[in-house]
């Protein structure tokens, strides 16, 4: 039997390169985002009969739901994977952002990621053992970064939850793990980093002198974490792994190189 992933944020990024690396090695795969037209895009570089789109507001608990159900039915009545990814970004001072800038960031990124694990358990349990969800947290989750603090509070809200899901979930054989990118560039860079700083979010990550992971390499990561073992979170690039490193063991040299790069880049400035 055909396996199956359902990929939120489907439609772009890091959820069309999983998809397009899923369904290359046979599986049928489940396009989920609000963007019809990017969902298309996505569908277009896929093969032909291993996709299967669904508009999806991941802030929506009853929608979830109904995307799951219609994708378990198209795809043989289960669904082995979900990957869940979608998830906004927003950059700058935390005194300086707007209520529906929080609001918007923190429903996407934790509630939506809280609603779509609950939605997916009993679908997961039925096609275990084998079976797994597959959070994106991020770098951001290791350690707080100043003009980052509501980012890397739902990332590290996203960490949380996968490590006490892994728990929860151990005994009905669902694999949880979750997967911790460092800066790819995706659509999420596009645009300003907030309303009161229009600067460009991919500009400033160039100007802290930060690389790109190229978004293939999260794809692998996302394949290698489905197919692996218990591992709970997996690093991808290398300034993750010298986060992760140096968040666990030498977080005031960690502190003291953010604060220096909060003042270059004029944030630690009112």
């Amino acid at each position: 039997m055909r396996r199956s992933i359902f990929v939120t944020g489907g439609a772009s990024g890091i959820g069309r390169a999983v998809a397009k690396h899923f369904a290359e090695r046979g599986w049928f795969v489940g396009l989920a985002d609000v963007s019809e037209r990017g969902m298309a895009e996505t569908g277009a570089s896929l093969p032909s009969g291993a996709w299967h789109a669904h508009v999806l507001d991941v802030r929506d608990r009853t929608g979830w739901d109904s995307a799951l159900a219609a994708f378990a039915e198209a795809a043989g009545g289960r669904i082995d994977v979900l990957f869940n990814n979608a998830g906004v970004g927003v950059a700058g001072r935390l005194d300086r952002l707007d209520r529906d800038e929080i609001d918007r960031l923190i429903d996407v990124n934790v509630r939506g990621m809280v609603y779509g694990a609950q939605a997916a358990y009993s679908h997961l349990k039925a096609s275990a053992p084998g079976s797994a969800l597959v959070n994106t947290s991020s770098a951001a989750g290791h350690y707080g970064t100043g003009g980052l603090a509501l980012y890397c509070a739902s990332k590290f809200a996203v960490r949380g939850l996968t490590e006490a899901l892994d728990l929860e979930w151990h005994s009905d054989r669902i694999k949880v793990c979750s997967l911790m990118p460092d800066f790819v560039d995706t659509p999420i860079l596009d645009g300003s980093n907030s309303r009161s700083d229009d600067a460009s979010r991919r500009d400033t990550i160039v100007r802290a002198g930060f690389a790109f992971t190229p978004v293939e390499a999260v794809a692998e990561a996302a394949w290698r974490a489905v197919h692996g073992g218990r591992q709970v979170h997996h690093q991808v690039g290398k300034v993750a792994r010298q986060l992760a490193f140096a968040a666990r063991w030498t977080p005031g040299l960690l502190r003291r190189h953010l604060r220096h790069l909060m003042a270059a880049s004029g944030l630690a400035r009112t």
